[in-house]
């Protein structure tokens, strides 16, 4: 399974790409931050970060997309153009027609690490170890989301499967 993870941010937007199966290791396939000028207008930064991410998903062929889903924050501000940037990435996989997951912060946190309150240090730190990296990657946008992919590898294949199981289950007319 290949999946394209996505740290949403309208400034910096991390892109990682891995594969891997459930219960195995993951590789990095790619890792990429879109940029966008703070001073530019907002139409335009969507604009661009819309044009990235469709690139970056025919690029990379993924089976899903995996995004941070936005949380409640304190700067409101922050806020709306994270959960702008978050919807601009769920619509990338959508257009592709592949399946879009949505994980919090402490859910990624716990699939990586085994706390859901972990650190960012905590998080690159494992990210680069479960991935065989030289070196972490950088900026801490582009560790999140290799997080993020890392954790529908393991979590939303395993969902996945139950899923297609269970509805195997129901075509043969048994009972849930």
């Amino acid at each position: 399974m290949r999946v394209l993870g996505v740290d949403p941010g309208l400034t910096r937007c991390g892109v990682g790409i891995v594969e891997g199966a459930p219960g195995r290791p993951c590789r990095l396939v790619g890792v990429h931050v879109v940029r966008t000028d703070p001073e530019a207008a907002l139409p335009d930064r969507l604009l661009r970060l819309d044009t990235a991410l469709a690139q970056l998903v025919e690029r990379y062929q993924p089976d899903a997309v995996a995004v941070e889903r936005v949380f409640s924050q304190h700067n409101v501000a922050s806020v709306i153009g994270t959960a702008q940037a978050s919807a601009v990435a769920v619509l990338a996989g959508a257009r592709a027609g592949v399946t879009v997951a949505t994980y919090t912060p402490s859910e990624a946190k716990a699939a990586i690490t085994g706390s859901g309150v972990a650190d960012k240090k905590q998080m690159t730190t494992m990210v680069t170890k479960l991935l065989r990296l030289d070196a972490p990657p950088k900026p801490a946008d582009a560790a999140d989301a290799l997080a993020l992919a890392i954790c529908h590898v393991w979590r939303g294949g395993t969902q996945a499967r139950f899923t297609a199981a269970r509805d195997k289950t129901i075509l043969k007319g048994e009972p849930r």
